[in-house]
Formats: structure tokens, sequence, C-alpha cells
């Protein structure tokens, strides 16, 4: 049994691996006086390089702490520019500890189906990094929302059980700083479920790992598409500007939880990883 319904794809037991083929589009001849024939794969993708192919990641887990919360599910998959999943990843861990039910609430997962059905928590970290470093390796930029919450938990459950952590993780894309950064006035929630209502894109099983990784891949080609002139940059340029953008995010919300709620509120200024 699997915890995610990947129709009309399959999940695979023991490393949930999905990779999904797809015949090329035919070449179609256009008639003229030289009768050539263009192929409809050689025309290049709209938009800045970067978002023509993603990888993406998300973690359901016990809790919001990053020091204390544990992986309960998790999703690396990899989508081509049209948004389709070309391979997927997803697991179902035992954390270890009981999962709180507000948590469970979220995701969906109690804490005796995750003793049932859940795998080694040791082991599902060890392959999660192992699929992140593998994106890494083939040029790919990562898209997480919320980073800092993902990748600093992944790193903190990976010094837990004695597993080397994902190295630097360059480059990331992350759509709620960018969304933020280049949409700044727009009044409203700014939730992966807000955003991909505003940037139409689909989102049918929120707190799904796989379903939220992959419709924030889509809302990070939405707005390479939207913000072309802003966002035509290379990886680490890209990278390197929402570091920025999350600073100046962070402090302003510090300011403002220190002006009207608490006066020794610190907000995190480290992006992507705290």
């Amino acid at each position: 049994m699997t915890l995610f319904d990947l129709e009309p794809q399959e999940v695979l037991p023991h490393g949930r691996h999905v990779l999904t083929d797809r015949p090329e589009a035919p070449s179609v001849p256009l008639h003229g006086d030289a009768d050539p024939v263009v192929s409809l794969t050689s025309a290049a993708p709209a938009g800045p390089v970067w978002a023509h192919r993603l990888a993406v990641f998300d973690l359901e887990t016990t809790g919001i702490d990053v020091e204390t919360s544990r992986v309960v599910t998790a999703n690396v998959s990899i989508i081509d520019h049209t948004g389709t999943s070309e391979s997927r990843f997803d697991w179902l861990a035992n954390p270890g500890v009981p999962i709180p039910a507000g948590a469970s609430a979220v995701h969906g997962v109690s804490t005796e189906r995750a003793v049932a059905e859940g795998r080694v928590a040791a082991d599902v970290i060890a392959e999660i990094v192992d699929a992140l470093t593998d994106a890494l390796d083939q040029g790919l930029s990562i898209v997480i929302y919320n980073a800092p919450y993902d990748l600093t938990l992944l790193d903190r459950e990976a010094r837990r059980y004695g597993i080397t952590p994902l190295r630097e993780p360059i480059p990331v894309v992350d759509p709620l700083v960018i969304d933020k950064a280049l949409d700044r006035y727009r009044k409203g929630k700014r939730t992966l479920e807000a955003a991909a209502l505003h940037y139409e894109v689909e989102l049918l099983d929120a707190h799904d790992a796989g379903a939220d990784a992959i419709a924030a891949g889509r809302v990070a080609q939405a707005l390479a598409l939207r913000y072309t002139a802003e966002l035509d940059v290379s990886q680490h340029d890209l990278h390197h500007s929402q570091a920025g953008w999350f600073a100046d995010q962070a402090t302003s919300f510090q300011e403002y939880m220190r002006r009207t709620k608490d006066p020794t509120f610190t907000a995190r200024t480290l992006w992507p990883l705290g």
C-alpha cells in the first residue's frame, strides 16, 4: 500500500520512484514553396531557461518547529517546462514520535498509520538527501515553497540520524519569496493554496507532499512567465537575489511584530537554510 494516489502513474514499493516516458511530438510538414518540415520539439519553451526543467520538493511533518519536528511524508519530483512530472519519489516515514492531532488533521497521516505503513525514518531522510543531491548534480534548481522551513528541518533530521546533510543547496527557487518581492502590495494570504489560485495553478490535494511540491513548481513557472523581465537571469543570480529579498522581508516582518505584538520578536533572516 502506498500513501499517495499517483493516477495515472503507479508508485513502486521500496523506493517509490516513478519515471514517466512521453512520446515525442511528431514532425509536421508546413506547406509552401520549399515545403519544409519543422519539428514541434525544436521550438524553445518560453520564459527564463532555469524554469524549463525543475526539481520540486516538499515535506509534511509533525509540527512547525524546525528544530524538533520530524518528517512524516515527502516528495521530490522533476517537472518539465509544461509542469508535467518526468519522475517522482514519494515517501512515508515512521517519525519515531507521536504525530500530534493538529498535524494529522493537516496532512491526513495518523501515528497509527505512520507506524503501520511508514518506513524507517533514517532511511527516508538518507533517500531524500540523495534525491536532492542528484537533482543538484543534474544542474537543476530545486523549487521549495517557504524553503527555509523544509531545508532547515531536513538538515536537522539528517544530523539527528548521523546522515551527512545536503550540501549547500544552490540553486533554490522559492515562489513565496519571489511572489512577495515582485507583487509586494497584493493583499491576502501568501500560502501555497492562495498563490496557486492567484497564478491559476491547479492544486487539488493541498498538504499532500507530492501535490504541494508539483504545484509549487508550476507556480514558479507561472512567475517566470509573468515576470520574465525581472527573472530572466542565471540560476545563481536568482538564488542570490532571493536571499536578499528574504532578508528584507524578514526584517520588515520583525519590525512589524516588535511594533504591534512582541518587542522581543526575532525573525530568521537566513535563506534558504536557517
